[in-house]
């Protein structure tokens, strides 16, 4: 077998992708695959034999190139051994995927090549082979890693938007393993959890805008018993927001030359549509969510910029009345409930 080493970026690149949260048989293959065609000079194989190529066999070439491409190798293949039992904790495996989990990649050797920042996963690679349980680990380092438990919403603001809460009401989603997917539209929340559902182990957690109850009604046949539905009652995301940190997040935008006041809001209007109308009558740039996200995240600072239904949802996804456990703070509620929810 004739091949070319792997560079120090394709390296951690292939450890990377390796511990990405996603399904282990594609993430598995796809990086085996890459690392074959792209080194491998002879024997010549097609895209094609390899979509055919026996499990066993692709994991020995994909092992060979890579731990031949590393400096050193010491032989310590705990990493591995903690990677399969995360994988398998949280994701659904065959017996023919436990064949990739069982390779003999240098982990240890390849983490040592890091010269550069890297994302959270790979960090938790480093830290896995410590002699503490996973869930430990995780608490211990904030490393996020193995999930527990997934967020399904609809758009890119419960993204950005979502942990930065659940920091603020003490429910960090690194230390609690939370990874929150948005789906890109009520539509593809369905769609993403039909796929999920096959995947996944773990609870999932999925956010609905008011708007989306004929979606909720097409996942419910689906629903798993671990599973949870929330929809937003007062609207889309954007709406349980309150109005005070909307304005501090806008007046922060037009420091320089103007400030808006709650009589700028059209309380008929829900939330986007009035930032919509703001942000053209300031002359301001199109109005993102995305954007604003961002900027909203920037200006959350306290307990006052959370509304109830914020808190709600955070008490629903912890799975209690209250996050703290019996011997942390029994007596501390995780929120105060207002009039309405009274």
């Amino acid at each position: 077998m004739k091949y070319k080493k792997l560079t120090e970026q394709q390296l951690i690149i292939s450890i990377d992708r390796l511990t990405r949260f996603k399904a282990t048989e594609d993430k598995y293959l796809r990086v085996f695959k890459d690392i074959i065609l792209s080194n491998l000079i002879s024997p010549s194989i097609k895209k094609t034999e390899l979509n055919s190529m026996d499990y066993n066999e692709l994991t020995e070439l994909a092992q060979t190139i890579f731990n031949s491409s590393l400096p050193d190798s010491d032989g310590d293949y705990t990493i591995n051994l903690r990677l399969k039992e995360a994988e398998n904790l949280v994701f659904c495996n065959s017996d023919k995927v436990q064949v990739l989990l069982e390779n003999k990649l240098n982990y240890k050797s390849a983490l040592k090549l890091r010269k550069f920042s890297h994302p959270i996963n790979l960090r938790w690679l480093s830290l896995i082979s410590k002699n503490l349980p996973l869930e430990a680990i995780r608490d211990k380092y904030s490393t996020r890693f193995p999930i527990s438990k997934v967020i399904l919403a609809e758009g890119i603001t419960e993204e950005i938007l979502l942990p930065k809460f659940g920091r603020l009401l003490d429910y960090d989603f690194d230390k609690n393993g939370i990874w929150v997917i948005g789906a890109g539209g009520k539509n593809q929340v369905v769609k993403t959890y039909y796929k999920l559902i096959e995947e996944l182990k773990i609870p999932i957690f999925i956010l609905l805008d008011n708007d989306a109850s004929a979606n909720r009604a097409q996942i419910e046949p689906k629903l798993r018993p671990i599973d949870k539905i929330h929809l937003i009652s007062s609207g889309e995301f954007e709406d349980l927001l309150p109005q005070s940190l909307i304005l501090k997040t806008i007046n922060y935008e037009l420091k320089n030359f103007a400030t808006i006041t709650n009589t700028e809001f059209n309380p008929e209007l829900p939330a986007v549509a009035n930032l919509i109308e703001i942000f053209r009558l300031k002359g301001l740039h199109e109005f993102k969510k995305a954007d604003f996200a961002q900027k909203v995240e920037e200006n959350l600072f306290d307990d006052s910029d959370i509304s109830d239904e914020i808190r709600l949802i955070f008490n629903e996804l912890s799975g209690n009345n209250c996050l703290y456990s019996a011997h942390n703070n029994p007596k501390q509620p995780f929120y105060k409930l207002s009039k309405i929810d009274r």
